[in-house]
């Protein structure tokens, strides 16, 4: 006999056969489905339904609003219902007052206090800030006035002065535990100064938190929270944090009983035949400053862009005892910037080089230089290339 298809066998055993007939939606029911799906696939991610709470990301705050809405409205539970293999619609809506309306993902969002960007998609947003960007940023603006300013009034004159001398400088926020007492940054555009600090306490995420008194250079201060400065810097994009002042002067050219070395401050000249160089031949020096023999450190200078591709010869040199080497060579080359050498060199490969640590002015400059730094008074001065020699800042 021969092979009947499926349907031939449902004819012979009495089965009719009626064609599945796939329902269709309106506008609406799509659009309640696929908001639906989105509350579904939160669910199959986390474990758990959406819920409300300004400390929620966004997205889940929108679907729990949303879901809300949906459980209390019987038309969209009818719709649902064949979709909801978690049971999401069985618990009743959020609050006693609950009243629905239209599920309609725009006034969900400026309910929620969010901009969208104007696309259809609401996973899209702009200008979104989170309800703790929003109270951090209240924190700082909502300020009183500071009653007994005149007590921290010379210690902004002095701050300033520091930074305006180079004792003091500024570096980007980085950690909360930059936040302590006698800590001092810059936020919204003025120096902050955290006065006082209460004791750490947890707040209601678990996490460490501290109520403080931060008076600003303007007369102001405000009682806010050591997290909500945390976020106020870090949302700040000029937010920095100001550095505390190297303490006495930064090294001695001598070794107490305990000090380690820390490295040399060489000075060099060039034997290139570069017209530059060879012109001011008694004027162009290299300083620098390294851990290990300087005659080390120079080997092999003619094959080295940094020595120009050519021999060179010791000027000087000044140990180092307890010193960052690298801090005390960006001091260096800050302090004698305005005479630094724009030159360029070819390597081996016929690549152009820009060495940066030559620099026009005499050795006896360098040499004074070097003992303001043994006494802490370089931050006071800079190097004049018309006067040739080290100046007071204004």
């Amino acid at each position: 006999m021969a092979d009947l298809s499926d349907d031939e066998l449902l004819s012979e055993l009495g089965v009719e056969i009626e064609p599945v007939k796939a329902r269709s939606y309106t506008p609406s029911e799509e659009r309640i489905i696929a908001g639906f799906e989105d509350i579904a696939r939160f669910y199959e991610q986390h474990d758990r339904a959406p819920q409300h709470g300004e400390d929620r990301d966004i997205f889940e705050r929108l679907y729990a609003v949303r879901l809300d809405r949906l459980r209390g409205l019987e038309d969209a539970r009818e719709l649902l219902a064949s979709i909801d293999a978690h049971g999401l619609l069985a618990e009743p809506p959020f609050g006693d007052d609950f009243q629905p309306d239209a599920i309609d993902d725009l006034a969900l969002l400026a309910e929620l206090g969010v901009e969208p960007d104007g696309n259809d998609d609401i996973r899209v947003l702009r200008h979104v800030q989170s309800a703790e960007d929003r109270r951090a940023a209240e924190a700082i603006a909502n300020r009183e006035k500071c009653a007994d300013f005149a007590k921290f009034e010379p210690l902004f004159e002095q701050i300033q002065s520091e930074l305006d001398s180079g004792e003091r400088t500024t570096r980007p926020f980085e950690l909360k535990a930059e936040i302590r007492p006698g800590a001092l940054f810059i936020v919204g555009g003025q120096i902050a100064y955290v006065a006082e600090m209460d004791d750490v306490f947890t707040n209601a995420q678990g996490r460490s938190d501290a109520r403080l008194r931060v008076v600003f250079d303007n007369g102001t201060q405000s009682n806010l929270l050591m997290r909500s400065l945390q976020r106020a810097l870090n949302k700040d994009e000029a937010g920095r944090r100001i550095t505390d002042p190297e303490a006495g002067p930064l090294f001695s050219g001598e070794a107490a009983e305990g000090d380690d070395a820390s490295g040399t401050i060489y000075v060099l000249r060039s034997k290139s035949d570069h017209p530059l160089v060879a012109k001011h031949h008694d004027l162009v020096h290299k300083i620098g400053v390294t851990n290990m023999q300087v005659e080390q450190r120079i080997a092999g200078a003619r094959l080295q862009p940094t020595f120009l591709m050519a021999d060179v010869e010791i000027v000087a040199e000044y140990q180092l005892f307890n010193i960052s080497r690298t801090k005390l060579e960006r001091l260096i080359h800050r302090v004698f910037g305005p005479a630094q050498i724009d030159l360029s060199v070819p390597d081996r490969f016929g690549n152009p080089i820009r060495p940066r640590e030559w620099f026009l002015v005499p050795i006896s400059v360098i040499d004074e230089a070097v003992q303001r730094i043994k006494d802490g008074s370089i931050t006071r001065f800079q190097y004049d290339p018309k006067e040739a020699r080290l100046v007071e800042r204004n």
